[in-house]
């Protein structure tokens, strides 16, 4: 082979990988992936998708090694196949934010409308955390709590956090966190505790990220 080819070649393979994450409906199902190990049924009802167009995400991201599957009984679930590929999600939205302006202009409407405070960041949390300064809040389904969560954490989802307010301290700042950085969860979350008297934030990234730094992770 020359050496014309040999790159060519090469390049075509790394072609694979940003043909599989050039699909919004992937990008999402890796975004629920990275929260813990998820049957098939899963998440086609919380993408939206219907079982077999989510069956055939999947193995197109499962063919360039981004995700793994393993079978327990009649039910497929696919995880993460490694930390990497959660820098790799990072990495493209840190370039995709810098250099696509329609971003900057979703975001700032959709969301920052709905926390005008910096959110806190994850070494910062975890010293407070330590400290027992602030109550960490976890918004996310139960199942998704259970497969992984800050120390500590308190899983309260949020359909579910009006109803258990007694649960959170009023003498402590409740710090949200969800999937990821614009997951609209813990958005929803510091809104709705904001409305309550309680002071609140939300973490600046989610589970995935704080996991990727090598932070501490509780299973239950």
């Amino acid at each position: 082979m020359s050496r014309s080819g040999f790159k060519h070649e090469l390049f075509s393979q790394f072609a694979r990988v940003c043909k599989a994450l050039a699909s919004a409906n992937r990008l999402e199902l890796l975004e629920l992936i990275a929260q813990g190990p998820r049957s098939v049924e899963d998440l086609a009802k919380l993408s939206g998708l219907n079982f077999a167009n989510a069956s055939q995400h999947l193995q197109e991201l499962r063919q360039v090694g981004l995700v793994r599957a393993r079978k327990e009984g009649l039910r497929v679930y696919y995880e993460l196949s490694g930390d990497d590929v959660t820098e790799l999600l990072e990495v493209l939205r840190r370039v995709a934010e810098h250099r696509i302006a329609e971003i900057e202009k979703l975001v700032g409407t959709y969301l920052s409308t709905k926390d005008d405070l910096e959110p806190i960041m994850a070494k910062d949390l975890l010293g407070r955390a330590r400290k027992g300064l602030v109550t960490v809040l976890d918004v996310r389904p139960a199942e998704e709590y259970r497969a992984g969560h800050l120390p500590g954490a308190v899983n309260i989802p949020l359909a579910e956090l009006e109803g258990q307010l007694n649960k959170l301290p009023r003498s402590k700042e409740v710090v949200a966190y969800c999937r990821g950085p614009y997951c609209v969860l813990a958005f929803e979350a510091v809104a709705r505790l904001r409305k309550k008297g309680l002071k609140a934030r939300r973490l600046e990234d989610g589970l995935p990220e704080w996991r990727r730094r090598g932070l501490p992770v509780e299973v239950s």
